[in-house]
């Protein structure tokens, strides 16, 4: 299948891996790197001299300036890019904190470079990049409901509330705590919208209630 050129830029500060994945990419027409960086920092001065391009690829660790805070300087400036976090990571904070902050979607480092290419591409065509995480089934009632608000399902308004706190950094028990009902409630709030939603975990939550505009980042 013939690809239309996607120019990326891959952000990590580990120089050996920005070239292993460049030369990997290179394999691949559709995909060009357009320029490597070690840090945000580095990333601004050369949009500042280049198009940007339309996927960049970004670590969260990184010195001077790192991927959270650079993602969220690419969503105010260049809005249009689309970030795919590329990190160690694999618990839910700080891969919801990179949501939250403006990126399309992640993969681990250990990834299959197949997989990256197939993420690019994805988010380069749909926006977003779902992985085991965010279901087709969530996807399907996003992209059938563009309008904000108009939910394929009917939520609660303490379903509604409970999805707003997944948003932030407080815990299942704090959340509880703060909604004024028992860790057994918001359980069983958290088990029905991962069986209604089709989602596994928090971060799908949160995808979730980003996307249907109940969270702003």
């Amino acid at each position: 299948m013939q690809h239309k050129t996607i120019h990326i830029a891959i952000v990590d500060d580990h120089t050996l891996f920005r070239q292993g994945l460049t030369s990997l990419l290179s394999e691949y027409p559709d995909i060009r790197v357009a320029f490597e960086a070690a840090h945000g920092n580095e990333m601004k001065e050369r949009l500042g001299s280049a198009p940007p391009p339309d996927v960049v690829l970004m670590d969260i660790n990184m010195p001077v300036m790192d991927g959270f805070e650079s993602t969220q300087w690419l969503k105010q400036h260049h809005p249009d890019v689309k970030v795919l976090a590329l990190s160690t990571f694999e618990d839910d904070k700080p891969i919801i904190k990179m949501l939250k902050n403006g990126a399309g979607g992640y993969l681990v480092k250990e990834s299959r470079i197949a997989d990256v290419v197939h993420a690019i591409r994805t988010i380069h065509e749909q926006g977003y990049f779902l992985n085991e995480l965010i279901s087709a089934k969530m996807l399907r009632s996003i992209q059938d409901n563009p309008t904000p608000g108009a939910l394929q399902v009917q939520l609660s308004d303490n379903e509604i509330t409970f999805l707003r706190h997944c948003c932030s950094e407080l815990t299942y028990k704090e959340i509880a705590s703060e909604m004024k009902l028992s860790p057994h409630t918001i359980d069983n709030y958290r088990q029905e919208l991962f069986d209604r939603l089709a989602i596994k975990s928090r971060t799908g939550l949160v995808l979730f209630a980003i996307k249907n505009e109940l969270y702003a980042p």
